[in-house]
């Protein structure tokens, strides 16, 4: 019976893929970028950098018809250097009431957005202590809206949800916001009116609570985690339960659905998400935290959020589904050490949400989907990949589509392509099994590094041109026949910023023959004008560039010259002028016999047999002459020494 009931399930997949497969990505970057449409202090707050918390113990009481929380956190620390202050980010909005280690009460104060603790006495580096943050209040309400409260469904059924990426966190509870200090573990306790149903991070290892017309519900998470991901639902939800993996390293989906929201179609959608979680792991690992679970909690934003082993999400279309599960490596296991490499989060979700597409979907929807990323790159002519310091102070940069998105998730598909399949998903199962970056944080270097263990060769070009610097080509290719089974591809480009002047890429292009002939190419495009001879079975009489969309471009161009073969449309020297060297273009059914190097004033400086290239860098500048014999005839050519 296993059989049928997969394909049942495949084409209950498929039936419900189409309707989201490009649509829902545009959602996506807007829900992570929330509303904020301002330059926000974002800084890392220097005054926490000096110590590094291992433990949280979060314990949270809301009502959801309440806008207001109130809590406790124990926190526990290691000292990074001597200390006499301990240095929390929150809102001056919520309000402490307590501070205490060991018991004993401690001085503080707060100001716009920090608690400063006065420790007993010196806390010498390298020692732990443990603080205790008793606190209350109504979170900021500032544009961000980090912590929510709202109604769902016909009967407005008050719900609470928080969503504190990037820097949100300390609009709700006492914490330290920032990229270089995971907590090791945490355990979050949410009491509420027993009615509802509470949402956290990890799994609960005891039944909730019930006292009175409260309930306390327990999680549990044992994985190094980001304030940012830690995040808490409250309201009335359904819960339906999943299996993903295979036995027996089964691990449970759970669903947290609004009750209005779980009908047919509904169910149908989640039937992807075993199927999506088994398709990750044998794409790049085991799903990172299956010792606990994976699932989704309803909530009223517009897209996705992909907090550590239960995503946020507003509905369950497939892409949706896809990119935030992503994230669970992407972002949860491995994160961006600063904002400025946040393509690293959001460009592999992306591409990787977009494999499904080519995956389960077939290859003309995977070249649709880039095709819409690449109008989407180009529609603009700069922006970077890496953000710079100023950019990563503002949050709809940091989240912008178009860059960190799309660009980021087809500088991926570049790399794919110039590296080869075998080569470039290896390279990103090392990073991922990388001990010093898995569940922790990771930078742009890190990629490119064990993206050239494997390759062997050196990234730096491409990651200067493509990650680092601004735009794109646009190439104008060029095809003629030049013999019986040859053609002659010519390659030019112009950029559309100045940041790079010449974009280093296989280029790849298709060739047409009369009767339905096609060979597809791929020229490794490393100068402005280069040739490249290439062995063709049939007659070219058409040519397209990059049918397959895999390079980002704008209005290139690919052109059949319809010149007739003759020995000086079949030889051509490239490139011209040099300083260095120069090279001859020639099909393989002509041979060189002999070649001489002219001064400008007839002087003979150089002569060879069968060669193809020329070292030129020796010669005085100014204009020389090469006649080159092949068993076709002889050409002269005019070039420039610079």
């Amino acid at each position: 019976m296993k059989k049928p009931l997969v394909a049942f399930l495949f084409f209950c997949f498929m039936a419900v893929s189409a309707q989201d497969s490009v649509s829902e990505i545009s959602k996506i970057a807007a829900s992570e970028m929330k509303s904020a449409k301002k330059k926000m202090n974002l800084e890392v707050n220097s005054n926490t950098q000096n110590y590094d918390i291992t433990y949280h113990k979060l314990e949270f009481n809301v009502d959801p018809a309440i806008y207001f929380i109130s809590g406790k956190i124990t926190t526990t620390y290691t000292a990074l250097a001597n200390m006499n202050t301990l240095t929390f980010d929150l809102s001056n909005t919520l309000i402490v009431s307590s501070v205490k280690i060991n018991n004993v009460s401690l001085a503080y104060t707060q100001n716009t957005n920090e608690l400063i603790i006065t420790l007993p006495t010196t806390q010498l580096i390298g020692t732990q202590a443990t603080v205790e943050v008793i606190y209350s209040g109504a979170p900021p309400q500032n544009g961000f809206f980090a912590f929510t409260s709202t109604t769902h469904g016909p009967s407005n059924t008050p719900v609470i949800y928080t969503l504190s990426e990037p820097y949100g966190a300390r609009d709700w509870w006492p914490c330290k916001q920032d990229l270089n200090d995971k907590i090791n573990s945490i355990d979050v306790y949410i009491t509420a009116p027993s009615q509802y149903i509470s949402v956290s991070n990890g799994i609960e290892p005891e039944t909730p609570i019930i006292n009175g017309n409260l309930k306390t519900t327990h999680f549990r998470h044992n994985y190094p985690i980001p304030a940012y991901l830690i995040c808490m639902a409250v309201t009335n939800y359904t819960i339906i339960n999943q299996t993903a993996g295979t036995a027996p390293n089964t691990y449970p989906i759970i669903n947290y659905i609004y009750p209005e929201s779980d009908n047919s179609s509904l169910r149908t959608q989640i039937l992807q998400t075993p199927l999506l979680l088994n398709y990750f792991s044998s794409l790049l690992e085991n799903y990172p935290f299956a010792n606990e679970k994976y699932g989704h909690a309803q909530f009223g934003w517009g897209g996705g959020m992909e907090h550590t082993t239960v995503s946020f999400m507003v509905n369950f279309g497939r892409q949706l589904i896809a990119h935030e599960m992503a994230h669970q490596w992407f972002g949860d296991k491995i994160t961006c050490g600063t904002w400025k490499d946040i393509w690293l989060n959001e460009g592999f979700a992306t591409y990787i949400a977009a494999l499904v597409i080519e995956n389960f979907d077939g290859p003309a929807a995977f070249i649709t989907e880039k095709a819409t990323m690449i109008a989407s790159i180009t529609s603009s002519a700069n922006g970077t990949v890496y953000l710079s310091d100023a950019e990563a102070l503002i949050v709809d940069r940091i989240f912008d589509y178009r860059l960190t998105y799309n660009k980021g998730a087809m500088v991926l598909n570049m790399l794919r392509f110039k590296l080869g399949d075998t080569v470039f998903f290896q390279g990103i199962r090392n990073y991922l099994a990388d001990s010093n970056l898995a569940f922790k944080y990771a930078l742009t270097p890190n990629l490119k590094s064990h993206l050239e263990a494997v390759y062997g060769s050196s990234l730096t070009e491409f990651f200067n041109d493509w990650v680092y610097n601004q735009g794109y080509p646009i190439y104008n290719i060029t095809v003629q026949n030049t013999a019986v089974g040859q053609a002659k591809i010519t390659v030019s480009q112009t950029t559309s910023h100045p940041s790079v002047p010449f974009f280093e890429m296989p280029v790849p292009v298709r060739l047409l023959g009369a009767n339905g002939q096609s060979q597809d190419v791929v020229v490794n495009n490393t100068v402005n004008g280069e040739q490249f001879n290439i062995s063709v079975p049939f007659t070219v009489i058409g040519t397209q560039f990059d049918p397959n969309k895999n390079i980002i471009s704008r209005m290139s161009t690919a052109t059949l010259e319809n010149t007739n073969f003759n020995i000086d449309n079949a030889i051509q020297i490239f490139p011209n002028p040099s300083a260095t060297s120069i090279s001859v273009s020639i099909p393989e059914s002509i041979e060189i016999e002999n070649a001489v190097i002219y001064s400008v004033l007839g002087q003979k400086i150089m002569e060879t047999k069968s060669q193809k290239s020329w070292d030129i860098s020796s010669f005085s500048s100014g204009i020389h002459f090469i006649t080159i014999q092949t068993n076709k005839g002889t050409k002269q050519f005019k070039f420039v020494k610079e």
